[in-house]
């Protein structure tokens, strides 16, 4: 693991310029995500902010408008926690656009209490995972289509958490019910869905090794953003009043914590550098992810499982 977090000097001001470029951030209404989308939109990207809840997708617009008034930012209805929704997000865009250039899959929940979705997975499983496998598969012709063009540059974005060791157990992703299990706690649980943000991107690395699409996780920093809404739920009253508080004065602003996915997402030195199914911390460094998370066995696992499960449930048909 790399540590001395915050020393590499990257800022929004380093985001070349971006027109032409489209982009999707998940969850683009709040936190992290909202920062990514501002500072995207600011250096000419069209972005599509993802998110379910439309009044405060538009709210969110707004705020950018108002500090940037060229800014082209569109709300994409997705909800994580419908797999239906998020197929149909992914046509929607899909008549809408010929090229994305950059995915960054930022949405995510933390430390919710223990629930089995309408789809029938674990819920953290399933919004940190298992809906940005899907969403990623269903634009993948449109990722590799644009890696094609000139000056093009594709990047996939998929933002982990260094939960997945800290708070981590031993995983398998051979079956559901080694996903949906409780795993004795929601911070295991939390840091199995991160473990396979990891993952996927060293899947998405395999399969699309002979293509110019740069695919990379991060860590984006202990970030004071609506993702305390988990903790607060899980620890009671008292104990998420003391994270709550805690967070006021420990936790970094959603500025420098997107500052890494940005850079992922628009640098030239990750290019420059080829960085694919790397692991980066902040701000904008290579880092070493835990054992399980280089596990390329699996890594296969997991793809294979969510593969099969989106077929079975009729998301995908190959």
């Amino acid at each position: 693991m790399v540590f001395g977090f915050f020393e590499k000097h990257f800022e929004a001001k380093d985001i070349p310029d971006l027109s032409g470029k489209v982009a999707i951030v998940t969850g683009g209404n709040t936190g992290i995500g909202y920062q990514s989308v501002l500072h995207l939109a600011d250096h000419n990207a069209k972005v599509y902010l993802a998110a379910r809840t439309e009044a405060r997708a538009l709210e969110a617009i707004a705020k950018v408008k108002e500090q940037i008034p060229h800014a082209n930012v569109v709300w994409l209805k997705m909800d994580l926690m419908d797999l239906a929704s998020v197929k149909e997000a992914s046509k929607q865009f899909k008549e809408k656009e010929t090229r994305l250039d950059i995915l960054l899959n930022n949405a995510g929940i933390m430390a919710v209490p223990y629930e089995i979705s309408k789809d029938g997975l674990e819920v953290q499983f399933q919004t940190n995972h298992m809906g940005h496998f899907l969403f990623t598969h269903e634009l993948l012709p449109t990722l590799i289509s644009t890696s094609k063009l000139p000056g093009s540059s594709v990047r996939i974005v998929t933002v982990s958490s260094m939960a997945h060791n800290i708070f981590a157990g031993t995983y398998q992703f051979e079956t559901l019910e080694q996903v949906n299990r409780d795993h004795g706690s929601t911070w295991s649980r939390y840091a199995q869905s991160k473990l396979a943000n990891i993952l996927f991107t060293t899947g998405l690395e395999k399969h699309l090794k002979n293509e110019k699409i740069f695919a990379n996780s991060l860590h984006p920093g202990a970030v004071d953003t609506e993702l305390s809404r988990g903790p607060t739920a899980s620890y009671g009253k008292l104990l998420g009043g003391i994270y709550s508080a805690f967070s006021k004065v420990a936790l970094v602003s959603s500025y420098k914590g997107a500052l890494t996915s940005l850079y992922c997402a628009t640098s030239p030195e990750v290019e420059e550098q080829s960085f694919r199914a790397k692991y980066f911390v902040p701000i904008a460094k290579v880092a070493t992810p835990s054992a399980q998370a280089q596990d390329e066995k699996l890594a296969d696992q997991l793809w294979d499982l969510s593969v099969n499960f989106l077929k079975e449930k009729g998301f995908i048909s190959a």
